[in-house]
């Protein structure tokens, strides 16, 4: 019997994109490449983290969200799946655990940029750049 705890998320530095599952019959890939943003609100316990791709929004509601966020700006985050309440109470307190994830898929306006104002796109050649002014902020 495994006594590892249920992960609803995994990371790999060598990862090139992320799994996304949606439901136990539906899941999408969707490239680091195109990753644009991320952005993290909280409310008490409960926290969304929306990340933007080219094509595709992923909104993720759960608790602990921000170790998933670290793991998406450094382009090693491999993989996104919700836990049934069962496996839920096995997480120990304060790591990730996602309830609901939503995929959207971008419209034409959304896609140029209208919809996301005032974000530049995140690529591996500037990360160093937002790793700076990420350290300036905090």
């Amino acid at each position: 019997m495994s006594t590892k705890s249920p992960e609803c998320w995994a990371n790999d530095p060598q990862a090139r994109g992320i799994r996304v599952e949606i439901s136990a019959d539906h899941s999408m890939l969707l490239p680091h490449d195109e990753f644009a943003f991320a952005e993290l609100k909280g409310e008490g316990k409960e926290q969304e983290l929306r990340l933007v791709f080219a094509m595709h929004e992923v909104l993720v509601r759960g608790h602990s969200l921000r170790r998933i966020e670290t793991a998406m700006r450094r382009l090693e985050l491999s993989l996104l799946t919700t836990l049934s309440g069962k496996q839920r109470s096995l997480i120990p307190d304060g790591q990730p655990v996602i309830l609901t994830i939503i995929v959207t898929k971008l419209n034409s306006d959304e896609k140029r940029g209208e919809g996301v104002s005032g974000f530049a796109k995140i690529t591996t050649s500037n990360l160093s750049d937002l790793d700076r002014l990420l350290a300036q902020i905090n």
